[in-house]
């Protein structure tokens, strides 16, 4: 069962445990599930990137059932959803991304070249510094 927590912050200290949040919404639109981003920015030059939005819901999903020990591995997930191992691994590195980086995704503040398959198909830096960097100079 997954649990999507539609307010609050992106980021919640809990003891020693870090938690991040996706505040969304899931509705069902012509027999497909969609992700809707909750009023969480009041900017009207918001957009927000749906297939962004959907992989980091789905990759910090993951991340808590392997981190809870729910599932054994990135291929556990793989054969519970029916997708390629690969495509797991490519949306687990989202959750590498910086708290920064994903309150901008989530506020639909990110930079506007910005795309899914950019994501996937690139190694994101370690350092948080280094993405502020890298995404800085996307819209340039």
């Amino acid at each position: 069962m997954t649990r999507i927590i539609q307010t609050g912050a992106a980021v919640q200290q809990q003891g020693a445990k870090l938690t991040t949040l996706i505040p969304v919404r899931i509705r069902r639109s012509g027999g497909r599930k969609v992700v809707i981003p909750a009023a969480t920015s009041t900017d009207p030059a918001a957009e927000h990137h749906t297939p962004i939005l959907t992989a980091l819901s789905r990759a910090f999903h993951w991340q808590r059932l392997l981190d809870e020990g729910i599932v054994k591995s990135g291929s556990d997930i793989a054969r519970r959803e029916s997708l390629n191992p690969t495509t797991v691994w490519e949306l687990l590195r989202l959750t590498l991304l910086s708290p920064a980086n994903v309150q901008a995704i989530l506020a639909g503040r990110q930079p506007k070249t910005l795309t899914l398959r950019w994501l996937k198909n690139h190694e994101l830096p370690a350092e948080w510094d280094e993405q502020k960097k890298l995404f800085g100079g996307f819209d340039t």
